[in-house]
This record gives C-alpha cells, structure tokens and sequence, in this order.
C-alpha cells in the first residue's frame, strides 16, 4: 500500500489544486455557502477516517442534551438508502449507517438523529418538524462548504497531524492544510495521558492557530468493564477472546489491550465493513467476542450472538474541559 502510494506522489499536485481552487471559491463567494441564525456546529477533520469524530459528537450530546434540543444530522456513510431519514425504533444501521446508528442505539429519544447527504436540505426537514432542534450537530461536514456551520471542531490526531501529511492519495488530507482556518477549535486526539506541557506547546506551534483558533488535547479512556445486551464483566474476569473490529484504525484498542496482558485473537475488518452471514456463522462459534460499540450495534440483533458478544465501552477526556465546554456555550448562548 505505501509503494502504491508513493507511485500516486504525482496525482498530488493535481489532487491539491482541484480542493485548493474549491475552497477559494467558496471563500471568495463565487461558491455559495448558507449561514443560519441558530446553532450550528460541525465536527470534522482534514484527514480521511480515525480521528474521533464519533466519540466527539457524543461528548457533545452529552453537554448540551439536558438543556437544549439536539439533532445530529449524518451523510450516513455506507447506508443503503438515499435522501433524508430521521432514526426511530425500527430503523436499521443500513438505513442509516453505523455511526449515526450508534448514535440512537446510545441516547434514543434524547436526541433526533437523522441523515442527508445534502446537507441543506437536511437541516430544512429538521427545522421544519414540530420538535424542531434547537442546535444542530454536523457529523463529519468540515468538507461539506455548501453548509456554513456557525462553529468548527476540527480534530486531527496526535499520532498523525495534520500538519505532518500530505494530501491524498500519497497521504491521508482531504484537502490542503491551510482548510484548518475554518476552525473556531482545533482539538488533538488520542493523546497519550502521560502528555506534558512542553509537548503541548511544541504541537501548538506547529499548528500555528490563528488569533480566533483555540487547540485542545483529548485523550481516550476505555473502560473497564465489557457489556452485552444483558450483562456487564468485568475484562480482568476475561480469560481469552476474539476482538472483531470494523473501524478505521484499531491500533489504539489493540494496544490497550495488549497492556492489559490479555489473550485475544484481532479478526480485523476495514471501515463501515459490511458483515456478511458467513461472517455472522464464524462468530457465532467463538466463545466469547468483544468488539467496538460501534460495530456492536451493526451485530447484537444477530439472535446467535446474542449468548457471546459484547463491547468495550469508551468515553473521551478533554484537558481543559472547562475550557473546550465554555467555547461551545458561548457560541451556542449568541443566539
């Protein structure tokens, strides 16, 4: 894979200048962008998958949910439906796809959760119901220009920077580096918790934030406890296990893992993969399988799992939280 990429190096340019030209359009107006006098907020990243925007969305949902009407509106990556759809008790992972999903599995009626790959449009039909959102969440839109969200996380990794990668398809950017400018916070995910000052400045100075910019550190804590549909152990009583995943980068989940001196066998599946029966009929033999919450949404109504699967819950630390949180509410308080 890093050969082929390295054999791409001359798309690059190419690849630069088609997302470079987009954006300078849509900042010059020749591209038309819709504001909106309610709150908007977008999380998103420059590069392609990994960098947490699920466990984002979620923090936020978690701050703001008791006090205002939250709707997090998705593209639904790998559904198989079209247009709009708003989540309830009979939607399916593959009418919305599997974030969003995990969305409503988590918070239910909290929340609205709905998709729409054109975005407009989707927060039109939101606006529109009689249980219309008081702020609206973007899943992974910091790309989507034709929506001008009020307020931009940006998230980049602090094992890959953004300001260390090259545009696709060589490296991993979306678009240019210099698209970090929309951001009103930059957050650094997946630090290690052993992270110290000097090291934060370093990394501040080289995301060189603009004036209006504030840079935050998370990191990623994962519990000690596995739960099923109907049970909770505790992962020191876990002897051996399979650990299924289909997300974009397992790394970290391994490692921890591993830290613990667990025995486990990693059946390791691409992003938003598809499980197939086959697939299903290979669990259902193990003894026990432990998996992302993510992927535990898309598998627990499986009925021949049911007896074997579980999942390691995760939450996210914010330093600063004091901090991060008063950026959201103030922006969210001006209207």
């Amino acid at each position: 894979m890093k050969l082929i990429r390295l054999l791409l190096l001359p798309i690059v340019p190419i690849y630069f200048a088609i997302t470079w030209f987009r954006n300078l359009f849509y900042d010059l107006g020749y591209k038309s962008s819709k504001s909106y006098t309610f709150p908007v907020l977008c999380v998103g990243n420059l590069s392609a998958g990994g960098t947490g925007k699920t466990p984002m969305v979620e923090y936020l949902i978690k701050l703001l949910k008791e006090d205002y009407k939250i709707a997090t509106l998705s593209r639904g990556y790998g559904r198989k439906t079209k247009g709009f759809r708003l989540a309830n008790t009979t939607t399916t992972a593959l009418e919305i796809g599997d974030e969003p999903f995990q969305f409503y599995h988590k918070f239910k009626d909290d929340i609205l959760v709905s998709v729409d790959e054109n975005r407009q449009h989707g927060i039109e039909i939101l606006r529109a119901l009689k249980n219309k959102p008081e702020v609206v969440v973007l899943d992974d839109a910091f790309q989507h220009r034709k929506v001008k969200a009020g307020f931009n996380i940006l998230l980049t990794t602090y094992n890959k920077p953004f300001y260390s990668d090259f545009v696709l398809p060589t490296g991993d950017l979306r678009e240019p580096k210099n698209g970090a400018k929309r951001a009103q916070v930059i957050v650094v995910t997946k630090c290690p918790e052993t992270i110290n000052k000097l090291e934060k400045d370093i990394i501040i100075s080289k995301i060189k934030p603009k004036p209006y910019q504030k840079v935050f550190f998370s990191s990623i804590s994962y519990s000690e406890f596995v739960i099923s549909n109907s049970k909770k152990i505790a992962l020191q009583d876990v002897q051996s296990f399979t650990l299924v995943t289909g997300i974009a980068n397992a790394k970290p989940l391994v490692s921890f893992l591993n830290k613990k001196q667990l025995k486990f066998n990693h059946l390791e599946f691409k992003d938003h993969y598809n499980f197939s029966a086959l697939d299903i009929e290979r669990f259902a033999k193990e003894t026990l399988i432990i998996t992302t919450e993510k992927d535990f949404v898309r598998l627990k109504d499986h009925s021949e799992l049911s007896d074997n699967l579980y999942y390691l819950p995760i939450t996210v630390s914010i330093d600063n939280s004091k901090g991060f949180n008063a950026s959201i509410l103030n922006f969210i308080n001006r209207f």
